[in-house]
């Protein structure tokens, strides 16, 4: 699609000798115009590579290709028709427009025979100052396994030309990383993200340029997005999807209450309420992912909402905002170690990070895969995912009601909850920075233990037979189960 074409669904507008004609094909209403960007690349030069905080194995190995493209052209900021109100249904409308040049990172099967039909396109995290992929780190093990595209897109400005990131910590941005690769990007405001990550959906699906997929055959295009991304994806669901339609289906994973700001300076400061739904008429599969972290210290419990034909909440207890996996472990995973399963005391998960305690080794990734699975299904077939029941709180501000080992009740259950030999909580976390959203691990005493598993053969057992729960339920894969089951086996907290 050139830019300036406008595709108003299955409905078009025409006129004939000044007299305007309707021509009705379907009852499908009219939604707004997408640009198709210029694209460039595949990206040589710099340093040679991607700049990205991801994974820390070459792709090769597991048959997949890396490459980076630029996305360029002219994107709309938007503006709100009528005050946004809390069950998210906006109506909004492009404002004022500004040229950018931008990147997207592919990630790829070398093969159309490995490739599933889906890309996976991740709003890339800029929280801690630079371009992240937190989700793709926590799940590629299984969108591996699948073979599923994966993109990432630099859709916010800090990424791309730096400047001051959440909690006062200072940006890089990719251009001043590696400023022969980026120096000719160029990023006009996050009032303009919503845009342009609608454009790297049409480029992906209907390129104006090299094909970021190579020849690969595109059938569902799923965005996502961890944190502060996912903040911006419920304004995207809530104000842009609707006219835009760019998506097949959305997971949101770590959201707070609220949402994004739909546009902020210099263009009209526009923010969202508290609470923000997900808009109960939503058009396509929505998964929103939560955790112990998200749903209390974030504030999302006063956002929670019903199952809906195209909403499902999945609350997992015992789990943080980021953890052991995401910080330590992930970064290296080919998903063939049992070592994935195993709790891990560690308070300095990764440089520049000082915690007080061992931070959350609540196993989210493997609901995470689950997630992924379920809502691809979704967008496929029309099956939708489990419902899951809430992590029980009580008051306002919520409390996590715990049960005698310090655990959350209700929600999603994993293994390393259900036959526990620690504490796992989203909350307790401590130390600099970010520290406060790592949760908490807390080893059970020797007595407890003993008391709870006999023999490592009784920890193993119970350990099955949690894993054997969760697969029933839906919110654990049977491959993970094994693997699950296999660090059991090996699992060196036991002893401690």
């Amino acid at each position: 699609m050139n830019v300036g074409t406008q595709r108003i669904g299955r409905v078009w507008i025409s006129s004939i000798a000044g007299i305007g004609l309707l021509l009705c094909l379907s009852a499908t209403l009219a939604f707004g115009e997408v640009a198709s960007p210029t694209i460039e690349g595949p990206v040589s030069g710099g340093a040679g590579h991607p700049s990205i905080a991801a994974l820390a194995f070459d792709l090769a190995t597991v048959g997949y290709v890396q490459e980076e493209f630029f996305i360029g052209g002219t994107a709309s900021a938007y503006t709100n028709v009528e005050p946004l109100t809390s069950d998210g249904k906006w109506t909004v409308t492009p404002g004022a427009t500004a040229p950018y040049k931008t990147r997207i990172v592919v990630y790829r099967p070398a093969t159309q025979r490995r490739f599933n039909g889906t890309v996976i396109v991740e709003w890339l995290n800029v929280s801690a100052g630079l371009d992240a992929a937190p989700d793709w780190l926590s799940a590629h093990v299984q969108m591996i396994r699948d073979g599923y595209a994966w993109v990432g897109v630099s859709a916010q400005i800090v990424g791309v030309e730096g400047g001051t990131a959440i909690l006062g910590m200072p940006a890089p941005g990719i251009k001043n990383i590696d400023p022969a690769r980026y120096g000719s990007l160029s990023h006009p405001g996050d009032s303009f993200s919503y845009d342009i990550f609608s454009q790297a959906g049409e480029a992906i699906r209907h390129p104006s340029g090299p094909p970021p997929l190579g020849d690969l055959q595109v059938e569902r295009v799923i965005a996502m997005g961890e944190s502060q991304s996912a903040f911006r994806l419920v304004t995207y669901v809530d104000g842009i999807d609707p006219l835009v339609q760019v998506y097949d289906g959305f997971l949101i994973h770590s959201r707070s209450a609220g949402g994004g700001q739909l546009s902020e300076a210099p263009q009209p400061v526009i923010t969202l309420p508290r609470p923000t739904l997900i808009r109960d008429d939503v058009r396509v599969p929505v998964l929103t992912l939560q955790t112990e972290s998200d749903v209390t210290i974030l504030g999302y419990a006063a956002d929670r909402q019903p199952d809906s034909q195209h909403f499902r909440l999945w609350e997992v207890a015992g789990t943080a905002h980021a953890d052991s996996y995401t910080l330590i472990v992930g970064a290296t995973d080919l998903g063939r170690s049992p070592s994935a399963a195993h709790l891990i005391l560690s308070a300095h998960p990764i440089v520049g990070f000082n915690c007080g305690v061992p931070v959350n080794s609540g196993q989210l990734h493997f609901v995470l895969n689950a997630a992924v699975v379920a809502l691809n299904r979704w967008v496929k077939y029309g099956v939708p995912p489990a419902s899951a029941p809430r992590i029980e709180t009580t008051g306002t501000p919520a409390l996590v009601t715990r049960d005698a080992y310090g655990n959350a009740l209700g929600g999603i259950r994993t293994p390393a909850l259900d036959a526990p030999i620690a504490t796992l909580s989203g909350l307790g976390g401590t130390g600099s920075s970010f520290c406060f959203l790592f949760g908490s691990t807390m080893v059970l005493d020797g007595a407890t233990r003993n008391a709870l598993y006999p023999s490592r053969a009784a920890y193993v057992s119970a350990v099955s037979r949690a894993a054997a729960r969760a697969v029933r339920s839906g919110f654990l894969l049977t491959r993970d189960a094994r693997l699950i089951r296999a660090g059991a086996v090996t699992e060196p907290l036991l002893e401690q």
